[in-house]
C-alpha cells in the first residue's frame, strides 16, 4: 500500500489537560492547567526556545465547544485526518474525561478520534517528586472487563476511528499487564459485538514488555516519537561522539556547598540535537518485529515541566528538519505490513513539553504547513 494509492492520514495524539479538574486543585493549587507550567518556564541556555506561547488558538479552555471546534477546524485544515486523545483510568476512576465525553455526547466536532489509555501512575514528578504517587495503576482481570464496558460507547460513536472496521485502541505501556486481562478485555468487547484493534506505543527500551509473546498480545505497535528505542541509541551515540550537554552541568564546587549546607541541587539537564536523532531514526528499521505505525515529532523539551533540572531537551527543532522527517519516514515505512496507511504525529498540544503542531508565537502556522506539505510531496514522488 503506497501513500499514491491510499493517502497517508496523520492523527495526532492531544493532552486533554487544558482545564481544571479537583485533582489538580488539590496537588497544583486551585484553577491549575497545563498552561501554568507553560507560562512559567524560561531560557535555560543561550538559543533555548522558551517560554514556548501560543498564538492562533491562545489559552484555551478544552470545557468550551469552541475551543474545541478550533482544534478540529485548523487541524482539518492542515490535513490531520483525526485526533487521539489520552484516555485516563485508574481502576474505574476517570481523570481529565470531560472533553471527550463533552464530544461523545454533543457529536461535535465531527471529527475522527481515537483513545489511547495513557496508564501510568501520576507522580509528582513536575516538582521533582518522583516517588510520591498520587494515582496509582492495579491492574486485574476484572477492572479491564469493566474498562471494556466502559468503553463500548467511544466505540460505538460513528466518528470513532477504524481499522478495517474494528475500533483502534492504544494502551501506553504494556509493563505490569498480565496476558490474561488482555484477553478478558477482547473477550468482554467481542461479547457486545466488537473487535477491537488492539496496539501498544512502542517506547525506549524498558517500558514495554518485549518477549515474542508479548506482541502477540496486540495487533500492531504505534512509534512513540521521539522517546523510542531508536532515540536511546542516538543519545548514546551522541554522547560519545558530540556531547551539547556539559556546560549545562552545575558546577562541582556549587553542588558540593548547597549539599553541605542542606540545599537542594539542581539536576544537569540533557540537550540532543533533533536533527541528530532525525538522521538516526530514518535509517533505523523500526518495523524489524511486527507491523508498527511509524511516527514523527515537531520536538521535545520538557523543561517548563522540570523547574529543578533533569528536563530532556531536543534543540534546534525547526519546521523544516520536521517536513524532511516527515518525507523520509513516509518513503522508508513499508506501508505493506499495515493495513492503512496512518502515521502518528506527537504531539497536537504538548505544550509542556515543547511538542505541539498548534500554532506558537515563533513559528506560527509553520509546523501544520510542514507536515502537510511533507505528505503532498510524498504522495506526488510515489506516483
Amino acid at each position: 500500500m503506497s501513500p499514491a494509492v491510499a493517502p497517508v492520514k496523520p492523527i495526532a495524539i492531544v493532552l486533554p489537560q487544558f482545564h481544571p479538574i479537583p485533582e489538580n486543585d488539590l496537588w497544583w493549587g486551585e484553577g491549575f492547567t497545563e498552561w501554568n507550567n507553560v507560562v512559567k518556564a524560561r531560557p535555560r541556555f543561550k538559543g533555548h526556545y522558551q517560554p514556548h506561547l501560543p498564538k492562533h488558538l491562545g489559552y484555551y479552555d478544552l470545557r468550551l465547544p469552541e475551543a474545541r471546534e478550533a482544534q478540529a477546524a485548523l487541524a482539518r485544515q492542515y490535513g490531520i485526518y483525526g485526533f487521539c486523545y489520552y484516555h485516563y483510568w485508574f481502576a474505574g476512576r476517570r481523570v481529565l474525561e470531560r472533553p471527550v465525553d463533552a464530544i461523545l455526547e454533543s457529536g461535535k466536532p465531527d471529527f475522527p478520534f481515537m483513545l489511547c489509555w495513557a496508564n501510568e501512575n501520576w507522580t509528582r514528578n513536575w516538582d521533582g517528586g518522583f516517588d510520591k504517587v498520587l494515582l496509582a495503576q492495579r491492574y486485574s482481570v476484572d477492572d479491564f472487563v469493566q474498562h471494556a464496558r466502559h468503553l463500548l460507547q467511544y466505540f460505538r460513536d460513528p466518528r470513532y476511528i477504524r481499522v478495517r472496521g474494528r475500533p483502534m485502541f492504544a494502551i501506553y505501556k504494556d509493563e505490569g499487564i498480565d496476558e490474561e486481562c488482555l484477553t478478558a478485555f477482547r473477550s468482554e468487547l467481542r461479547n457486545h459485538g466488537v473487535e477491537v484493534f488492539l496496539c501498544r506505543f512502542e517506547r525506549r527500551a524498558g517500558t514495554n514488555q518485549d518477549t515474542p509473546r508479548a506482541y502477540e498480545n496486540f495487533d500492531a505497535g504505534i512509534e512513540f516519537q521521539p522517546l523510542t528505542r531508536q532515540f536511546d541509541e542516538a543519545m548514546r551515540r551522541q554522547n560519545r561522539s558530540r556531547p551539547v550537554m556539559k556546560y549545562l552541568r552545575p558546577n562541582t564546587y556549587k553542588r558540593w556547598l548547597r549539599t553541605l549546607l542542606g540545599l537542594s541541587v539542581r539536576q544537569p539537564d540533557r540537550i540532543f540535537d533533533y536533527q541528530f536523532l532525525v538522521e538516526h531514526d530514518i535509517r533505523y528499521d523500526f518495523q524489524a518485529c511486527r507491523p508498527i505505525f511509524p511516527g514523527v515529532s515537531p520536538g521535545w523539551d520538557n523543561s517548563p515541566r522540570r523547574p529543578s533540572g533533569g528536563a530532556l531537551i531536543l534543540r534546534d527543532s525547526t519546521p523544516e528538519r520536521f517536513r524532511a522527517w516527515v518525507v523520509e519516514k513516509i518513503r522508508r515505512t513499508d506501508w505493506e505490513l499495515l493495513p492503512t496507511p496512518f502515521l502518528f504525529v506527537n504531539a497536537w498540544n504538548e505544550w509542556a513539553e515543547g511538542n505541539h503542531m498548534e500554532p506558537c508565537e515563533k513559528w506560527g502556522l509553520g509546523y501544520l504547513e510542514a507536515l502537510r506539505s511533507g505528505i503532498d510531496r510524498s504522495a506526488i514522488h510515489e506516483e
